[in-house]
């Protein structure tokens, strides 16, 4: 569909990749990884011709339409938010402007007989013809099911774009470019302004699209799920591997080894030709010898390795000084804005424990942790215990860094014992290399600062740590650092995140922010995703049955009550009891798996070696595999349960 043909893009000199070539294929779901600066976002500019290429080129057929959604991008504040969503159908709100036009010249006509008039006939025959084929009639629909899976409530509607956060208008450009509905999706970080309801729900259409997706994204749990093909960029050049991004890393290790192997090899033979050369360089009777040599040696392609990742850096909290047993205490706590967020809501938080605050965006989380901090005014108690100690990380920090140290002394001043030696390693792990670490905070993106903040936030005494986004400007090997630090850190945590992979065995309880309330889940971040996906469900059979319920008592209301028997009525129980208790069974069998996989995935972090054992990785690929069937089965479940609620209206 796409094909990419000795592609080279150059910066002042030097070249982020060259003569790269590859074809994007109509159903490919693409991840695109490589180090911070390797050029993933250059290449989808690129591909959406936002960005010349220094040679080579991107080959796209003109009937191929792209949807670009970059991680930066200018919007219009002129337009309510249906206004802005409807202009994804441009073309169809100008076809049916023309057919109301030719309707009601039709209806002033009165030359029926006329060759103008027939030929206006059929005019007014095409144009609904062709919008029937497109689906002129059902964008509505289609606006409002985008609108409300990306977050938005129908009452947001309505109202101007310019009363929404740089988030939520990022939400209103991915819609319109889900609506449009393109041959190619490119999205740079499109999760980054979602909340993990949304995620899913994006997931679930990208999964069922019918075009190509290619995609950056440091959410390593979203490319798992859509992607079936890994693109790596590396040094230049690319490596493609047919394979999801956790597979992926199995390869890619095995290569690395293979290359590290081939790569000492040849600096051996290398080294062993050098000192030959220099030991015969000036005896006549080796002149040949010698000279044969050098030719070989300027024939050697030679391997070049990336620099070594820094996942294997351990870094440590200091000792949390010791908290009373209860760190947090909020009584009946409540807070308004002009309308009401959280309405007398109790939570506690214990020693040591560590929490996620989890829901839709706009439900409180945020709120609630400025209460916690005592940032803002609010009805109610909330206390904190006995000698807490608060490490805070929120957006707002990276404002409190001092200006005028650089990135290095900024760290520097800070760190302590072994930490002092590592404070370079530590900086290159969150995305400082080369000569950012002598950067001036002043200079500084909004991004840079945020990463900044939280390392300085890692070396810090504290017993309670609150972390709002944490996440967000980190690379996937970066979270993975920190996710293990909060492991292992022994105070009391709150994390505000949208990351599923960063929450999975970080945090011992989820609490849920919805309808100004909160609710407690004890198993984990995917087993109360599992539980709201099934109060979804639900959710949407009683709305099905009720609106059947409803359709039916208007059109006739009297029938409605003798249509089913009490034998009738007897089998849909049965069914709707069987139907329960198969998804009872499939939760309990999912939740076998995923500890499985996650006792498999502890096992490679334990012994790397493992990822190269053929039967180990054969072993963990059929419980992945058993684990997605399951999955169907759940869905299928819920499918069942949803048809038979809706035959259930009496």
């Amino acid at each position: 569909m796409i094909s990419v043909e000795q592609l080279t893009v150059s910066f002042g000199g030097f070249d982020l990749f060259k003569n790269l070539t590859f074809k994007i294929n109509p159903k490919d779901r693409i991840g695109l990884t490589g180090r911070n600066g390797a050029g993933k976002s250059t290449m989808l500019k690129v591909f959406a011709k936002e960005q010349e290429a220094t040679s080579g080129q991107v080959v796209c057929p003109k009937d191929v339409t792209v949807g670009y959604l970059p991680q930066h991008m200018m919007v219009n504040d002129h337009r309510t938010v249906l206004e802005e969503a409807e202009s994804a159908f441009e073309d169809i709100l100008n076809m049916e402007k023309e057919l109301a036009t030719l309707n009601d010249s039709l209806a002033s006509r009165e030359d029926y007989d006329s060759v103008d008039y027939m030929k206006l006939i059929e005019k007014v025959t095409e144009l609904t013809d062709r919008l029937q084929i497109i689906g002129g009639g059902n964008y509505m629909a289609s606006i409002e099911q985008t609108l409300i899976g990306l977050g938005f409530k129908r009452d947001d509607f309505q109202r101007s774009t310019s009363e929404f956060s740089g988030g939520w208008r990022m939400r209103i450009e991915l819609a319109k470019i889900l609506l449009k509905r393109p041959d190619v999706f490119l999205l740079d970080e499109p999760t980054n302004h979602l909340d993990i309801e949304s995620i899913q729900w994006l997931e679930n259409f990208l999964k069922d699209y019918h075009g190509a997706v290619v995609l950056v994204s440091h959410d390593r749990a979203f490319l798992d799920n859509i992607t079936n093909r890994t693109i790596e960029i590396s040094m230049g050049s690319i490596h493609d591997y047919k394979a999801n991004y956790s597979k992926y890393l199995v390869l890619r290790k095995e290569r690395r080894q293979q290359l590290e192997a081939a790569y000492e090899n040849q600096q051996k033979m290398i080294k062993d030709t050098e000192d030959f050369i220099e030991r015969f360089r000036y005896k006549a009777t080796k002149a040949v010898q010698v000279q044969s040599r050098i030719k070989q040696l300027e024939k050697v392609d030679r391997i070049e390795l990336d620099v070594e990742d820094k996942r294997s850096l351990n870094i440590k909290f200091p000792p949390a000084p010791r908290s009373g047993a209860i760190v947090v205490d909020a009584k009946e706590a409540s807070k308004h804005y002009d309308h009401l967020v959280l309405d007398r809501v109790d939570f506690e938080l214990e020693r040591g424990k560590k929490v996620a605050f989890a829901g839709k965006n706009g439900e409180g989380k945020s709120t609630m942790v400025k209460m916690i901090m005592q940032e803002i005014a609010y009805d109610g108690e909330v206390k904190l215990g006995h000698n807490v100690k608060i490490g805070y990380f929120a957006q707002n920090q990276a404002s409190l860094l001092d200006e005028s140290l650089t990135v290095f002394e900024t760290i520097d001043n800070i760190a302590t014992g072994d930490m002092r030696t590592k404070v370079r390693d530590i900086l290159g792990a969150f995305m400082f290399g080369g000569e950012d670490v002598d950067k001036k905070v002043k200079v500084l993106s909004g991004g840079e600062r945020s990463r900044l903040a939280m390392i300085k936030l890692l070396l810090e005494p504290v017993n309670l740590l609150i972390l709002d986004e944490p996440t967000n400007h980190l690379d996937i090997s970066s979270k993975e650092l920190l996710k293990q630090a909060i492991v292992d850190f022994e105070g009391s945590v709150i994390v505000v995140s949208h990351d599923r992979e960063f929450l999975d065995g970080l945090v011992d309880e989820v609490v849920e922010f919805r309808d100004k309330k909160l609710r407690t889940h004890h198993d984990g971040i995917y087993g109360y995703l599992r539980k709201r996906q099934v109060e979804l469900s639900a959710e949407q059979v009683s709305l099905r049955a009720f609106q059947a319920k409803n359709s039916v008592e208007i059109s006739n209301s009297e029938e409605r009550s003798d249509e089913l028997s009490y034998e009738q009525k007897k089998e849909i129980n049965k069914k709707i009891s069987r139907a329960e208790r198969a998804l009872s069974d499939v939760e309990k069998q999912i939740e076998k798996l995923e500890s499985t996989v996650e006792e498999l995935d502890k096992e490679m972090e334990l012994d790397p070696t493992k990822g190269a054992d053929m039967d180990f990785f054969a072993k963990y690929e059929a419980v992945k595999r058993s684990l997605e069937e399951e999955m169907t089965k759940w869905e299928e479940c819920t499918e069942t349960l949803e048809e038979i609620g809706c035959l259930k209206t009496w």
